[in-house]
Formats: C-alpha cells, structure tokens, sequence
C-alpha cells in the first residue's frame, strides 16, 4: 500500500503539472490527482471513520470537493494537506450526521414503541394470553445479569445513559444488548408458538 503524504512534504510535479492542467481546463486531467491520492485517502478515511460511514463515500465526495475548489489551491504548497483537510471535514459532516439520525431513532423510538403498544392494548386478540404466558417464559430462560437490562429499560423507565453508567458499557453498547434482547425474545415467543400451533 502507498504511504500516507507526510504534511510537511512539497507536492510532486506530476500532481502539480496535474493540477495546472485542469485549472487550464483539461478537467480528464484530474484523473491523475485521484489515482495518486486515492489509496492513502481511503486508507486514512478507514482508520479514522466511525463505524456506519463509508468511506468509499467520504473519499468520493472529498474528490469532488476538492476538484470544485481546485481553484483555491495555491500552487507549490502541499497539495495532500490541503486535500486530507477537505477530506476530515467531509468526514465530521458525515460523523454528525449519523449522529443526529442516531439522536433522532434514540429520541422518538421509545415514544413510537410506546404509540404503538397502546393501539395493540386497545385491539386485544385470542393469541394475548398465550402470547404472554409465552413472554414469561422467555423471560426466565434469560440470565438475570442479561434480563436486568430489560427490566431496567422496560419496567423502571431508565434512560440508556444511565444504564450504560450502571453496567459500565457504552450507549451504544446498551443499545446493542437491548436488540438483541429483543430479538432473542421474539424468536423465542415465535417458536414456542410455532409449536404449540404445530
């Protein structure tokens, strides 16, 4: 793999001839300016990246950032600090995103879960009682350490901050645990229904 640039190294002349050639209008010249930075662009995206961000993305659009902007790029300065610097801002903008798409599910999830367990109590069906004397069940076949989690979340209202302080995870570590959790709980209830159906 090609080494990352260094900050303080000058840019090549084949990138510089690149360069001048597409603020002269030649814009298939810009092709050589990604196939020199492309690898050590993506290999520092993937090890500063969150999880969830593609990096093929981020590099992608720091490409055409850069080609946008190419204009603002002063001749014989390093050309891969000034490139890597549009490419961590492309990652920060991407990184809050997903942040706030994140806040959003984690803000209204527990509120549209809560909606729609309402409307299901008001439309009881002849699968309830079974369906719960299914729950209880599941329940107990669950560890109390791992059961815990759910009782905190679900019958004492506790925040996920605040589980995470209690168990010494992260956030995003409680939230994980919770699905799956939940998914275990469904799967369980399906088939325990399958065969009492079956």
């Amino acid at each position: 793999m090609e080494p990352m640039p260094k900050p303080d190294q000058p840019t090549d002349a084949a990138t510089e001839r690149a360069i001048s050639r597409v603020l002269a209008g030649d814009r298939e010249a810009f092709a050589t300016v990604v196939r020199r930075f492309e690898r050590p662009l993506r290999a520092w995206l993937a090890t500063h990246a969150p999880p969830g961000v593609d990096v093929d993305d981020i590099a992608q659009a720091s490409f055409i950032a850069a080609y946008t902007r190419l204009s603002d790029y002063t001749s014989g300065t390093n050309f891969a600090a000034w490139l890597f610097t549009i490419a961590r801002y492309q990652l920060q903008t991407e990184t809050t995103r997903l942040r706030r798409i994140a806040d959003y599910h984690s803000r209204y999830a527990p509120d549209l879960l809560a909606r729609e367990l309402d409307r299901r109590a008001g439309q009881p069906t002849t699968d309830d009682d079974q369906q719960l004397a299914q729950l209880a069940a599941c329940l107990e076949a669950i560890d109390h350490r791992r059961r815990q989690f759910l009782t905190w979340r679900y019958d004492e209202a506790i925040p996920l901050s605040e589980m995470a302080k209690r168990s010494g995870r992260s956030v995003a570590a409680v939230k994980k645990q919770l699905w799956l959790l939940r998914r275990q709980l469904q799967d369980c209830i399906q088939g325990k229904l399958s065969t009492s159906q079956g």
